[in-house]
Protein backbone atom coordinates (compact mmCIF):
# COMPACT_ATOMS: atom_id res chain seq x y z
CA UNK A 1 0.00 0.00 0.00
CA UNK A 2 1.51 3.40 -0.87
CA UNK A 3 1.06 6.38 1.39
CA UNK A 4 -0.26 9.51 0.67
CA UNK A 5 2.34 12.53 1.78
CA UNK A 6 1.44 15.66 2.76
CA UNK A 7 2.09 17.66 -0.24
CA UNK A 8 -1.37 16.32 -1.96
CA UNK A 9 -3.43 17.16 1.37
CA UNK A 10 -1.79 20.58 1.06
CA UNK A 11 -2.57 21.32 -2.46
CA UNK A 12 -6.18 20.19 -1.96
CA UNK A 13 -6.38 22.76 0.79
CA UNK A 14 -4.75 25.49 -0.62
CA UNK A 15 -6.93 25.42 -4.28
CA UNK A 16 -9.92 25.25 -1.32
CA UNK A 17 -8.78 28.22 0.35
CA UNK A 18 -8.02 30.32 -3.04
CA UNK A 19 -11.53 29.28 -4.36
CA UNK A 20 -13.27 30.80 -1.23
CA UNK A 21 -10.58 33.56 -1.20
CA UNK A 22 -11.96 34.45 -4.97
CA UNK A 23 -16.16 33.67 -3.95
CA UNK A 24 -15.39 35.90 -1.40
CA UNK A 25 -14.12 38.90 -3.70
CA UNK A 26 -16.09 38.45 -5.92
CA UNK A 27 -19.68 37.81 -5.36
CA UNK A 28 -22.06 40.58 -5.31
CA UNK A 29 -24.50 38.17 -3.13
CA UNK A 30 -23.91 37.27 0.59
CA UNK A 31 -24.93 34.07 0.54
CA UNK A 32 -22.02 33.73 -2.16
CA UNK A 33 -19.97 35.10 0.04
CA UNK A 34 -20.97 32.94 2.80
CA UNK A 35 -20.04 30.19 0.99
CA UNK A 36 -16.65 31.39 0.07
CA UNK A 37 -15.89 31.86 4.20
CA UNK A 38 -16.91 27.76 4.51
CA UNK A 39 -14.76 27.28 1.84
CA UNK A 40 -11.79 28.89 3.05
CA UNK A 41 -12.98 26.90 6.61
CA UNK A 42 -12.98 23.77 5.03
CA UNK A 43 -9.87 24.42 3.56
CA UNK A 44 -8.42 25.12 7.30
CA UNK A 45 -9.92 22.03 8.66
CA UNK A 46 -8.17 19.91 5.56
CA UNK A 47 -4.91 21.65 6.61
CA UNK A 48 -5.85 21.02 10.57
CA UNK A 49 -6.26 17.10 9.68
CA UNK A 50 -3.38 16.69 7.42
CA UNK A 51 -0.58 18.07 9.89
CA UNK A 52 -2.14 16.46 12.59
CA UNK A 53 -1.87 12.92 11.01
CA UNK A 54 1.43 13.78 9.44
CA UNK A 55 2.89 14.92 13.10
CA UNK A 56 1.63 11.61 14.25
CA UNK A 57 -1.66 12.68 16.31
CA UNK A 58 -4.83 11.86 14.33
CA UNK A 59 -6.99 12.56 17.38
CA UNK A 60 -6.21 15.85 18.37
CA UNK A 61 -6.20 17.17 14.79
CA UNK A 62 -9.85 15.41 14.29
CA UNK A 63 -11.43 17.30 17.64
CA UNK A 64 -10.01 20.27 16.76
CA UNK A 65 -11.47 20.22 13.05
CA UNK A 66 -15.19 18.88 14.36
CA UNK A 67 -14.58 22.35 16.62
CA UNK A 68 -14.25 24.48 13.31
CA UNK A 69 -16.80 22.87 12.30
CA UNK A 70 -19.08 23.45 14.81
CA UNK A 71 -17.58 27.09 14.39
CA UNK A 72 -18.57 27.53 11.20
CA UNK A 73 -21.91 25.75 11.81
CA UNK A 74 -22.53 28.49 14.00
CA UNK A 75 -21.40 31.74 12.13
CA UNK A 76 -23.78 30.49 9.31
CA UNK A 77 -26.43 30.18 11.55
CA UNK A 78 -26.23 33.83 12.71
CA UNK A 79 -25.59 35.12 9.50
CA UNK A 80 -28.18 33.54 7.73
CA UNK A 81 -30.50 35.11 10.56
CA UNK A 82 -28.90 38.66 10.02
CA UNK A 83 -29.52 38.00 6.85
CA UNK A 84 -32.77 37.88 6.72
CA UNK A 85 -33.47 40.50 9.14
CA UNK A 86 -31.12 43.14 5.88
CA UNK A 87 -33.69 41.10 3.84
CA UNK A 88 -36.74 42.12 5.49
CA UNK A 89 -35.42 45.86 5.73
CA UNK A 90 -34.38 46.49 2.56
CA UNK A 91 -35.71 43.75 0.11
CA UNK A 92 -32.35 42.70 -1.08
CA UNK A 93 -29.56 40.39 -0.10
CA UNK A 94 -26.48 42.32 -2.79
CA UNK A 95 -23.71 43.59 -0.14
CA UNK A 96 -23.23 46.50 -2.20
CA UNK A 97 -26.97 47.78 -2.24
CA UNK A 98 -27.01 47.49 1.22
CA UNK A 99 -24.18 48.84 1.77
CA UNK A 100 -25.31 51.99 -0.50
CA UNK A 101 -28.38 52.29 1.46
CA UNK A 102 -26.88 52.69 5.10
CA UNK A 103 -29.05 56.27 5.84
CA UNK A 104 -32.19 55.06 3.65
CA UNK A 105 -34.47 52.72 4.66
CA UNK A 106 -37.18 52.18 2.60
CA UNK A 107 -40.06 52.74 4.37
CA UNK A 108 -38.74 55.10 6.89
CA UNK A 109 -39.99 58.83 7.04
CA UNK A 110 -38.06 59.78 10.81
CA UNK A 111 -35.44 62.01 8.17
CA UNK A 112 -38.49 63.99 7.28
CA UNK A 113 -40.25 64.43 10.63
CA UNK A 114 -36.47 65.69 11.83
Amino acid sequence: MQVIGLTPYLVVASTLFCLGVFCVLTRRNSIGILIGVELMLNAANVNIVAFSRYVGDPVGGQIFAILVILLAASEAVIFLGLLMAVYQRFDTIEVDKVSLLKDEVPGDDAHERA
